[in-house]
């Protein structure tokens, strides 16, 4: 261990957060949660015995970084958001592939109930995740059932001891309806996803409507869960206040010098069109403040021309959503696709002086694609092959990720919708 590491872990707070080790070439090849972070990090360096890959590991730290946050729970998404974001080479290595977890819940079915499995299957159920230590999750959903009461296994309409506890919704009993729970359902889905903030906003909406329309039942339904996750304190906003200082964001400073921009771009939203053949087109949009996804400001389009035309429909996309001027406008706009789509949208975005680039994938979309950006300069364009190992290009790839996952789910909602008409 070098002085200046040592020096630095004497500051380790004694609160709940996310660690990254790091390498002397500054790349992060670990990230961890912690309930305590000056206790877990140490740990690290103790002369204890270890086994022999993380042995390995801690030859190869030069420096370490976290983030607190409130709880440990708020450090289980965090450090989930982060994995996914790095793709740290030691969390593969070390990592045992039962500890990768997801929240599986079928909406589809009358009565969903909600499980965990380690492998998420193509059966059109929700799932959530992954998250990275299985524990930790079962303790968050044991913890969340008390403000949103859910079933653990098939539902049968037999009361049970949970009925009785009030950790189901109790509709075998009488004391909501199927749709009331799958609703409840909803929120909790938008909880595990980020959408904390928001999520309370609306069910405290929710709760006036209901009792000003002399719903009392409802209403104080409502009003448990609004004080329930209130009182939880479990939010991830990921601020300026978490991320004080976002120039040290390795990933952010390269995308700052690349691009030339006057400050890191601290809200970056990237867009994705998907469609079959000119039918079902839809356009998404994922936001990523300071280097990590918001999901609560994700926004889905669905195209009014319904046509085989990506650049009319990226056109068609970004114009509707700047007419939004109550969504913050963000700092980088990043596409899918090439110098036609830049082209289509390039005036709209130089009025409000948004930065555009678009990323070439040449139809690839899976994980190996490699990280090709086309960035406009003077009349012309520009080509950046990024190493696929560099901060920025795993940045860039997760933001392009989520922009095709969420575009091609909303898709496949509305074709699956198409075909049951």
């Amino acid at each position: 261990m070098n002085e200046a590491l040592k020096a630095k872990l004497k500051t380790l707070p004694a609160s709940p957060g996310v660690y990254f080790h790091k390498n002397k070439d500054g790349e992060v090849i670990y990230v961890g949660k912690a309930a305590v972070l000056k206790n877990r990090v140490r740990q690290y360096f103790q002369n204890t015995e270890k086994d022999p890959k993380t042995e390995a590991l801690v030859r190869e730290i030069y420096t370490t970084d976290w983030i607190t946050v409130d709880t440990e729970m708020d450090a289980l998404f965090l450090e989930s958001e982060m994995i996914k974001r790095y793709k740290p080479k030691w969390n593969i290595l070390l990592r045992d592939d039962k500890t990768v977890s997801y929240v599986r819940i079928d909406m589809k079915s009358e009565v969903p109930y909600v499980s965990m499995t380690r492998q998420p299957l193509d059966d059109k159920a929700t799932y959530v995740g992954p998250f990275y230590a299985k524990n930790t999750v079962a303790t968050a959903l044991r913890i969340l059932r008390k403000v949103f009461p859910y079933y653990d296994r098939p539902y049968t309409g037999k009361k049970t001891l949970n009925t009785d506890l009030g950790l189901t919704p109790g509709i075998e009993v009488g004391r909501t309806t199927a749709k009331d729970y799958k609703k409840d359902l909803r929120k909790l889905i938008r909880y595990l996803e980020g959408g904390r903030e928001k999520l309370i906003r609306e069910i405290e909406r929710e709760m006036k409507v209901e009792a000003a329309q002399g719903n009392y039942e409802r209403a104080a339904e409502l009003r448990n869960q609004y004080f329930g996750l209130k009182g939880l304190k479990k939010k991830i906003v990921f601020s300026d206040k978490e991320f004080l200082d976002i120039s040290s964001d390795q990933a952010l400073k390269e995308l700052q010098k690349l691009l030339n921009l006057e400050n890191p771009p601290r809200r970056i939203e990237g867009y994705d069109i998907s469609h079959e053949q000119g039918t079902n087109v839809v356009a998404s949009m994922v936001v990523f403040v300071n280097g990590v996804s918001d999901r609560s400001e994700y926004r889905k389009f669905k195209m009014r021309k319904q046509k085989n035309d990506d650049t009319g429909n990226m056109r068609e996309t970004l114009e509707r959503r700047l007419k939004h001027t109550e969504w913050e406008y963000p700092d980088l706009i990043i596409l899918d696709g090439g110098e036609g789509q830049i082209n289509a949208v390039k005036d709209l975005l130089s009025e409000k002086k948004i930065p555009v680039i678009g990323r070439n994938k040449s139809g690839d979309h899976t994980r190996n694609a490699s990280v090709h950006l086309i960035i406009p300069e003077g009349e012309g364009y520009r080509s950046e092959y990024l190493s696929t190992s560099s901060h920025l290009a795993k940045l860039i790839a997760r933001i392009d990720d989520e922009a095709h996952r969420f575009a091609i789910t909303y898709h496949r909602l509305l074709k699956n919708k198409t075909m049951l008409k």
